[in-house]
């Protein structure tokens, strides 16, 4: 059988754990690996950023959240980013971007209700394509039976030239142990 990284708060894909057999287009990304290259929406369904695009030549953070308006990713999540926004831009980061499976309605009326314009850039991925893309799909039945459908993962990352340097995965998927700004802080 494969081995798969076990993904914990403090080390992605350190240790391994034996589950079963899965393909590689499945596996999880990690640090080393580059950002996928997947169109998703900023604004609207017709401004389209490419993932891999956004993140060339640059230093960024990338965190993804289960929902817009959810309660944690309203009262702790994205207000995290938004309040460190300076501190992280004086450690180099160059863009700071939330993505969330929603559409581009929702996530430009989370920004706007969170006051993250010129903060946070505000990321759809409607039909969670660029979520799969990372392997970071949340499947469980009581979000999917509260929010409709699969969600992301709640996660950070740091990036570099699109290359991933640095990422934390809440071990739950849900919680905000890990993956907060003054977590993403310790990481530059």
């Amino acid at each position: 059988m494969n081995q798969l990284p076990q993904r914990v708060c403090g080390s992605v894909g350190r240790s391994l754990r034996q589950i079963h057999r899965v393909s590689a287009a499945t596996m999880p990304i990690k640090v080393g690996d580059k950002l996928p290259a997947v169109d998703v929406h900023e604004g609207d369904p017709h401004s389209v950023v490419n993932t891999a695009e956004l993140f060339k030549g640059k230093r960024g953070i990338l965190f993804g959240v289960p929902g817009a308006f959810t309660p944690a990713c309203t009262k702790s999540h994205l207000p995290s980013y938004i309040e460190k926004c300076e501190e992280l831009k004086k450690k180099g980061i160059e863009i700071i971007a939330c993505m969330a499976v929603n559409d581009a309605f929702v996530m430009s009326a989370w920004g706007k209700d969170q006051k993250a314009d010129g903060k946070v850039r505000m990321l759809a991925d409607p039909s969670g394509t660029f979520t799969r893309a990372l392997g970071l799909e949340l499947d469980k039945e009581a979000l999917i039976a509260a929010l409709g459908n699969k969600r992301c993962q709640r996660f950070v990352m740091l990036l570099e030239n699109g290359v991933v340097k640095e990422l934390k995965v809440e071990p739950d998927g849900t919680g905000i142990n890990c993956s907060l700004a003054s977590h993403a802080l310790t990481l530059i």
